[in-house]
């Protein structure tokens, strides 16, 4: 084929695409699933004492307990596989997965999972669906002879988030701007402020005030594939008539899409009154 009859084919917009696991991917807490399965009844309690100690980043209080704790002593490997098992999964993520490997129009997509969640929890509920390299969870160091946890090799838990990302981010040499971001909670507050920083894209999929505060877009919704919405919006640049029929291309039926802005107020009386006379 000559010069005069090769046709051009624009290199494609390359994105990374990084998303939380617990209540972002799924529809619970893999500490909770954890713990029913090592049968620990009061986790929230622990949970809760573990945060205000603030030793930790947030959503790194589980890593802290299976640590610590000695009713997390007892857990082994197979018991993370276990709970992974168990993880109730929101709908479609396998074709979320499939939808940003294969691209959309002149833009491709690397799509990782990020969490502080134990690493062989979310790769034994994400089996079949994302290879094991593109999924970052907290990494334990087991002891050779006895399977007890030994030591944390990593936890991706508030900067821990930002550390993979930049990590992803530059391997993929892609650039900063071209970054997305998924998230639920708190855990994910400094990975969506150091993305906006950087001209990047941040996702809500809760109605936590503090991250749908400082996410460009805010999606509720029990499919995985809803995350698509503001990036075919926003990022794509295609409207809503366009987007319906894309998702029906995939024999899914968007049936309620409604676009609201939320004000959070706190309203006090700029005149209190006169306190009473004794």
């Amino acid at each position: 084929m000559n010069s005069k009859t090769r046709k051009y084919h624009p290199a494609k917009k390359h994105f990374l695409i990084a998303s939380d696991f617990d209540k972002t991917l799924s529809f619970n807490d893999s500490g909770y699933v954890l713990a029913e399965l090592l049968g620990v009844n009061d986790f929230e309690a622990k949970v809760a004492e573990v945060s205000a100690l603030n030793m930790v980043q947030q959503g790194g209080e589980l890593a802290y307990l299976i640590m610590h704790d000695p009713q997390f002593r007892a857990m082994r490997k197979e018991h993370l596989v276990e709970a992974g098992k168990r993880i109730n999964l929101k709908d479609n993520i396998k074709l979320l997965s499939k939808v940003l490997e294969h691209g959309i129009d002149d833009y491709r997509f690397s799509f990782f999972v990020i969490s502080a969640a134990p690493e062989e929890i979310v790769q034994s509920a994400l089996k079949d669906v994302l290879p094991v390299d593109h999924i970052f969870g907290t990494r334990f160091r087991y002891d050779a002879k006895s399977g007890e946890v030994k030591g944390i090799i990593q936890v991706p838990a508030g900067y821990g988030k930002v550390a993979v990302l930049n990590h992803l981010h530059t391997k993929l040499q892609v650039s900063e701007e071209r970054v997305i971001y998924s998230g639920d909670g708190s855990s994910d507050i400094h990975v969506m402020l150091h993305i906006n920083q950087r001209k990047g894209y941040t996702i809500a999929v809760s109605q936590a005030q503090y991250v749908t505060q400082i996410a460009k877009r805010t999606v509720l919704s029990d499919n995985a594939v809803s995350v698509l919405v503001p990036v075919l919006e926003d990022i794509v640049g295609w409207d809503a008539t366009r987007i319906r029929t894309y998702f029906e291309s995939h024999e899914l039926l968007i049936q309620e899409w409604a676009k609201m802005r939320t004000d959070i107020l706190t309203i006090r009386s700029s005149n209190p009154p006169a306190e009473p006379q004794s």
